[in-house]
């Protein structure tokens, strides 16, 4: 696993993990971060604030690919959700895809896509 993957490996595991004080440090100021239905949020913690329709989820990371160009570099951390919906019952095996850029160590921008809509766990966005 390059640097660059450990650090957005990190970053998830303390975000699972709701060390957000510690994630928050692998953040640039005035990173971007967008979820699917294009929610955006300004900060970790309005992410966690933001009503959720599971109780909590996770992440298998399957892989990572890794792409760097002059100044920025890319990570493509691709797997599977697993977790609990609001009623109690589990769910697992739901694809997802985050792509993240970061700038000097620091992740600037993340954008997030699930088939958590497929699944029947959030309502399908046009």
């Amino acid at each position: 696993m390059t640097d660059a993957a450990r650090l957005v490996d990190a970053y998830l595991q303390h975000c699972e993990d709701r060390e957000l004080n510690e994630a928050e440090r692998y953040l640039a100021p005035a990173a971007r971060l967008e979820f699917p239905g294009g929610a955006s949020y300004a900060s970790l913690r309005a992410m966690v604030a933001s009503p959720k329709a599971y109780n909590w989820v996770r992440k298998h990371r399957d892989r990572y690919v890794v792409s760097v160009d002059d100044e920025l570099t890319t990570v493509v951390s691709i797997g599977r959700l697993y977790g609990e919906r609001l009623d109690g019952t589990p769910f697992e095996g739901v694809r997802y895809v985050d792509v993240f850029t970061l700038r000097q160590d620091r992740i600037v921008e993340q954008l997030v896509w699930n088939d958590l809509p497929e699944a029947g766990l959030v309502p399908a966005t046009t």
